[in-house]
């Protein structure tokens, strides 16, 4: 009875599961906003290395990031299966350019990991812990660590 009881009370953490290289990464549902295919981009002067530019989103312009640039990954062309996460941070909708969108998951809580150092080089301060699934491990990032102040300030004059 009591273990029956415990299993119920484990807190299930519902994801955005998408990829980057060979790693899968999970953000908060709640966060995410929208996930649309890519599309024009425009550049903007002077904006940091890791913004690619600007999107017009039904009327919004939404500062693009690229986190392969952000993680220091390899850069690569867009192709059929990029995608840009919409994501609200601190009151600031940001859009996250990825190499694809996997699924929605729904993981238990108690099989989530504090991070180490560094996963698949990443750094953990952007980390919120590492989710140990049957067959995988998925990096759940910390939306809110993932721009410092500063560069929340930038983005907001881009």
């Amino acid at each position: 009875m009591n273990d029956m009881h415990k299993r119920q009370d484990t807190e299930l953490l519902q994801l955005v599961t998408f990829s980057i290289g060979d790693e899968e990464f999970g953000v908060d549902i709640l966060k995410v906003q929208e996930i649309i295919r890519t599309m024009e981009i425009t550049k903007v002067p002077k904006a940091p290395d890791f913004v690619e530019g600007v999107i017009n989103l039904r009327g919004k312009v939404i500062p693009i990031i690229d986190l392969r640039k952000r993680f220091g990954m390899e850069t690569r062309g867009h192709d059929k299966d990029t995608r840009i996460i919409v994501i609200e941070i601190n009151n600031m909708i940001v859009g996250f350019v990825v190499d694809s969108v996997s699924e929605v998951l729904r993981i238990s809580a108690d099989t989530v990991e504090p991070p180490p150092p560094v996963v698949a080089g990443v750094e953990s301060e952007y980390i919120k812990g590492v989710g140990k699934l049957a067959d995988r491990l998925l990096i759940m990032l910390d939306l809110d660590r993932l721009l410092s102040r500063e560069e929340k300030e930038v983005l907001n004059q881009v």
